[in-house]
């Protein structure tokens, strides 16, 4: 094994949350492809900032050939150590329809086995949602789709091992279950890592969970933003729509609008009691709740009240800091 730096191919990429783990763990990402055009804005502006010369390819992952990829990269099939992704998850979701392979969404999955069949990385690393683990098949069957996955791996040349894996258990200010799996070619010894924070159990000497508090703890004031603001370098923004501070105004920390019957029905609007991830402040006291797509979480408000922090939601910087993550560039449009 040489000292060289690890090299790796990122699928799904998003804004680079994963991208940035995966580079943090010491591997050169040498390309990202994402169909989101504001998701590519923001990874180009990222790799600019920061003087990498990863190459993002915007468009359908199902358009794009794996061979002419590795060609424009100057690699041979089987010289990329990993690839990596996590596809969407709407098809599996819990809080879904979770039509499963039925919806198109779904069916990306198996898109890493494609990309991986051709460019036959060293290890591939896979995260989902876990109702992956018990989404029916086109026949019916509980877990096929994921059974289905395996045997797909299987049939390439994989090994695969996975584990659901709660983001607070490692540090990470957030209760986020997902399940990872990590194959790799021929015998598989990978083991996944032991929690490092949690209660204790079994003797073990466990860390506390992180909390919001803690995650946002020295944040100053955010820049408003507006068509006209200037990119701040810790992308610390507030953009917060000002009905949506008429209507958090009064939910007290980790409660949610809906459950504050006392305020006036015109601020709770259509919110049902069901609806306990909309309009909701964090507890500056625990790790937030798992932060979804299209949802936005206020953060405890301050003691000064007159601050514009103090409705602000939980976008850019603070949602990178609930997911562990560093500030970098434009958070998106």
């Amino acid at each position: 094994m040489t000292d060289r730096k690890r090299t790796a191919l990122s699928l799904f990429s998003g804004a680079g949350g994963m991208d940035l783990g995966v580079q943090m763990a010491g591997f050169h990402v040498l390309a990202s492809l994402e169909l989101d055009p504001d998701c590519c804005e923001t990874l180009r502006e990222n790799i600019l900032r920061s003087g990498r010369d990863t190459a993002v390819y915007e468009g359908d992952v199902r358009t794009f050939s794996p061979r002419q990829i590795l060609m424009d990269l100057g690699y041979q099939p089987g010289e990329i150590d990993l690839l990596f992704g996590g596809p969407p998850c709407q098809a599996f979701s819990q809080i879904g329809k979770q039509q499963s392979l039925s919806d198109d969404r779904g069916m990306l999955l198996f898109q890493m086995v494609r990309y991986a069949e051709v460019i036959q990385p060293k290890m591939i690393l896979l995260e989902q949602v876990k109702g992956l683990l018990t989404a029916r098949d086109p026949s019916g069957r509980r877990g096929g789709v994921f059974d289905a996955l395996l045997r797909e791996l299987e049939q390439i040349g994989y090994e695969a091992r996975w584990q659901v894996l709660l983001a607070a258990d490692y540090g990470v200010p957030q209760l986020r279950e997902r399940v990872f799996v990590v194959a790799v070619q021929g015998t598989n010894t990978f083991a996944f890592p032991e929690p490092t924070h949690g209660r204790a159990v079994d003797g073990l000497d466990l860390l506390p969970y992180r909390t919001v508090g803690e995650a946002i703890a020295g944040l100053g004031v955010p820049v408003l933003k507006t068509d006209s603001a200037a990119v701040p370098d810790d992308s610390h923004y507030d953009g917060t729509p000002p009905r949506d501070r008429e209507r958090i105004h009064g939910v007290p920390e980790g409660k949610s609008l809906s459950s504050q019957t006392q305020l006036p029905q015109e601020q709770i609007g259509g919110l049902t009691r069901k609806d306990t991830t909309k309009f909701r402040r964090l507890d500056r006291g625990r790790p937030a709740k798992t932060l979804r797509g299209g949802e936005i979480f206020f953060h405890p408000p301050r003691t000064d009240t007159s601050h514009p922090g103090s409705t602000c939601g939980s976008t850019g910087s603070r949602t990178a800091m609930c997911c562990g993550g560093p500030f970098e560039g434009d958070p998106g449009r």
